[in-house]
């Protein structure tokens, strides 16, 4: 095993004193990375000779529905997740979460939903993999800003000193994801409203001081 390998097998560290980068900035670089990543899978495609075309199938226009979409809705996502440092030190912090939450199960139900059709395909999936491998956009990016929203919250003793904010963050995003899930698989009308998912999602984390 290459040290490159291993070295995406790793967990990465996170620090969440870290400044965050400019949101703005990192939406574009998010839609460019969804860019690169299309034009990888294609070129991938093009260039093995050993595996099955999709371009033109079901499957093939799947894909590129997916990758439309997500160059549309990700930069927006990582726009949100990046914007909640604005929010340090204001409202309460379980209030300025609950817009976040609702946003994150939108977004993994849209995307999800796009998700499933578009790999079905074994090569698909081993060329997103790959193309995922390098890339800057899997899930350690969503996680890392809130996690630095929520550490400045701590040392600013507005969250529980227990907390651990990565931990905090990766169940919040776990929530919406699972919830998006079960949508996608029973429908809506089975399930609670997705309001009252991300109250539950941000009451069950236990940020906050318990009050006297």
């Amino acid at each position: 095993m290459t040290a490159h390998v291993r070295a995406t097998m790793a967990t990465p560290h996170i620090d969440p004193y870290r400044k965050t980068a400019d949101p703005h900035r990192n939406a574009q670089e998010a839609r460019l990375r969804v860019l690169e990543l299309a034009a990888f899978m294609k070129r991938e495609e093009a260039d093995d000779a050993s595996r099955p075309r999709s371009r033109g199938t079901a499957t093939g226009h799947a894909v590129d529905m997916f990758l439309a979409l997500l160059q549309d809705r990700l930069p927006v996502w990582r726009r949100i997740l990046d914007d909640l440092m604005y929010l340090v030190g204001k409202g309460r912090v379980s209030e300025n979460l609950l817009p976040i939450t609702r946003a994150g199960i939108d977004y993994y139900c849209e995307v999800q939903s796009a998700a499933l059709p578009a790999f079905t395909s074994p090569s698909v999936t081993v060329r997103f993999r790959e193309a995922m491998r390098d890339s800057d956009i899997g899930p350690m990016s969503e996680i890392v800003p809130l996690t630095a929203y929520l550490a400045a919250e701590q040392r600013a003793g507005r969250l529980s000193p227990e907390v651990v904010p990565v931990a905090s963050a990766r169940l919040l995003l776990a929530g919406c994801f699972r919830h998006a899930y079960y949508e996608i698989l029973l429908g809506s009308d089975s399930l609670p409203s997705r309001d009252e998912v991300a109250e539950e999602i941000v009451r069950e984390l236990r940020l906050e001081p318990q009050r006297a």
